[in-house]
Order: C-alpha cells, then sequence, then structure tokens
C-alpha cells in the first residue's frame, strides 16, 4: 500500500498565483503604480520601489522653516528611501482620494497618510497630497517622472 505525503516545507507551486490581481502590479495600469508604492513601503522592498521609477526622475519638495525648494534625482530618491526603510521599523501608507487626473493619466495630484514607526515611543504622521508625472516606458509600464511633495511634513 503507497501512502502518498505531502510535504508542508515544500509546496508544489501555483500556477494560479498573481492572475487574480496579486501584492505586486505589472504597472501596465495607473492604479498599479499606486499598487506597488505601497506594496514597496509595506514591505520595505527597494527593488519594488526603483521600478516606479523613471530614469530621469525629479522628487521636489519644500523645506517651509527655511522657505527653501530642494530637488533630488533618481539615485539621490533611492539612498533617502533605502534610509527610511532600514530606520523605521513599520511604514503604513494609505491612499486616498485622487484629487486631480489628466485626461491621459500623464499628471496626477492624490492625497495620502503615511505613519512612519520608528520605535514605539517615536511616531511620525504625514498627511499630504503627491502631485506626480507619470509617463510609459518601452515596455507600456507606467514610470514616475516627477513627484512633487505637498505633505505637511
Amino acid at each position: 500500500m503507497l501512502i502518498s505525503c505531502l510535504n508542508p516545507f515544500a509546496p508544489a507551486i501555483d500556477e494560479n498565483l498573481g492572475q487574480g490581481g496579486g501584492l505586486i502590479s505589472d504597472q501596465k495600469s495607473v492604479s498599479g503604480v499606486f499598487q506597488n508604492f505601497q506594496y514597496a513601503y509595506t514591505f520595505k522592498d527597494t527593488l519594488i520601489y526603483s521600478k516606479l521609477l523613471d530614469q530621469n526622475f525629479i522628487f521636489s519638495f519644500r523645506d517651509y522653516n527655511l522657505g527653501v525648494d530642494y530637488n533630488w534625482g533618481r539615485d539621490e530618491e533611492m539612498k533617502v528611501t533605502y534610509g527610511l526603510f532600514q530606520n523605521s521599523q513599520r511604514l503604513d501608507l494609505i491612499w486616498n482620494n485622487i484629487v486631480t487626473i489628466t485626461g491621459d493619466s500623464t499628471r496626477i495630484i492624490r492625497s495620502f497618510n503615511l505613519t512612519i514607526t520608528f520605535n514605539p515611543t517615536d511616531i511620525i504622521f504625514v498627511d499630504g497630497r503627491v502631485n506626480l508625472e507619470l509617463k510609459k516606458d518601452k515596455d507600456n509600464r507606467w514610470r514616475i517622472v516627477r513627484w512633487n511633495d505637498e505633505s505637511n511634513f
């Protein structure tokens, strides 16, 4: 008599995984960009985050205390995000309503709430809006070209 055995530590490959809209998007829709953005922050995944950014990416924000505008490119953005991911215990990003969107989806302003937990006694709450310029790459995937931060931070 043969008894079959399933090894729970070596399950079969689930061929249906990802067909019903998994955790990671192919970024062929604008909603996929926001889905991957949230995933990257939740799981502190710099690889997924890097795929959101165009090679010519520019991040801009205003330091209201100094009254100065700052800009940086893709490489600096990856360093800053890596530091955030490494130095925080938890990141909770919630996307809210889209405030405005162009007909071709190349410009989107969307509100968000971000909770950054560095430790149980050091928690920062950031509310604001992202003002994004998007474009499709050669593989028809949406990428962020420009991000104007309009948050309270």
